[in-house]
């Protein structure tokens, strides 16, 4: 015999980190649904996570007010932002770029995104070809590794020009 259910509540969550406070207390609390017990059970589950990083989870509340949630990997953005080494993405998209990031960081994050609950149909390649329109939203530039070490050259040749003294 199955549980009906009443609610299906999706929440972005810092791991490690589930407060009765907002946004998890008013989400939870107007479904009827325990508010501790969740945030016990969520704060045990994301132990090993760095703390404070974001975690989607979705929780399915039932009739007899209990509950089952589960958790998704940390969203593209932070993951992307984490590897650009930027705090924000661009205010102009396809404007001002504000970061760049390799394919290896693109096949690394389509890797974790794909081991995502439902995930498991898309390829890889489909996978990154989400990433890298999500990098243009942010303002980040996807670069090959022949762009990376051509750039990595062009700095050292100038900071070799600008310590040359005549």
């Amino acid at each position: 015999m199955s549980k009906t259910v009443t609610s299906v509540i999706k929440l972005l969550v810092p791991a490690g980190a589930a407060k009765p406070a907002p946004p998890v207390g008013p989400a939870l609390g107007q479904h009827g649904l325990n508010i501790m017990a969740f945030c016990k059970e969520f704060n045990a589950k994301t132990a090993e996570y760095k703390n404070n990083v974001p975690v989607p989870v979705t929780i399915t509340g039932f009739a007899d007010k209990s509950f089952v949630f589960t958790l998704k990997s940390p969203p593209t953005t932070y993951f992307l932002k984490k590897a650009a080494g930027i705090l924000k993405g661009t205010e102009r998209p396809g404007v001002l770029m504000v970061g760049s990031v390799t394919l290896k960081h693109i096949y690394e994050i389509a890797k974790i995104k794909q081991t995502d609950p439902g995930q498991g149909f898309a390829s890889l390649e489909s996978h990154c070809k989400n990433i890298v329109g999500t990098c243009r939203t942010l303002g980040v530039t996807v670069m090959t590794k022949a762009e990376m070490d051509a750039m990595a050259a062009e700095a050292i040749t100038a900071e070799q020009a600008g310590s040359v003294s005549p």
